[in-house]
């Protein structure tokens, strides 16, 4: 079985903020594992800096310089978040078969997910 031509989207942009793209035939490659990497880390990130605005947020003397910093911290964290998300998404989207003609019971909710997705 051959594999097919993929168009990553990668979880970093261009100097100029305009989105990367990876188009790779091996998602063993290096760009590949580093984009995987990089997502990890993001998500990673994302987790920790929730936590930190929990406590800044429950913090009773907490200042407005503080709540600022955070929450531009946390539209970073979210842009992200959302790209990993869109890039999973495409990924997931173009390695499902073809449902044409397969709608008998699907409920109209959407496209299912492997498990591996909540993991």
């Amino acid at each position: 079985m051959s594999q097919t031509h993929t168009v990553r989207l990668l979880p970093w942009s261009r100097s100029d903020g305009k989105p990367c793209y990876l188009s790779s035939d091996n998602s063993d490659g290096y760009l590949w594992q580093l984009a995987d990497n990089m997502e990890a880390i993001q998500l990673g990130m994302a987790t920790a800096l929730i936590e930190h605005a929990d406590e800044v947020l429950s913090a009773p003397k907490a200042t407005h310089e503080e709540v600022r910093y955070l929450t531009n911290r946390l539209v970073e964290s979210l842009s992200d978040t959302l790209r990993v998300a869109k890039s999973r998404g495409e990924r997931l989207q173009a390695s499902a078969p073809d449902k044409k003609g397969d709608e008998e019971g699907e409920g109209g909710d959407g496209p299912s997910l492997p498990a591996e997705a909540f993991g």
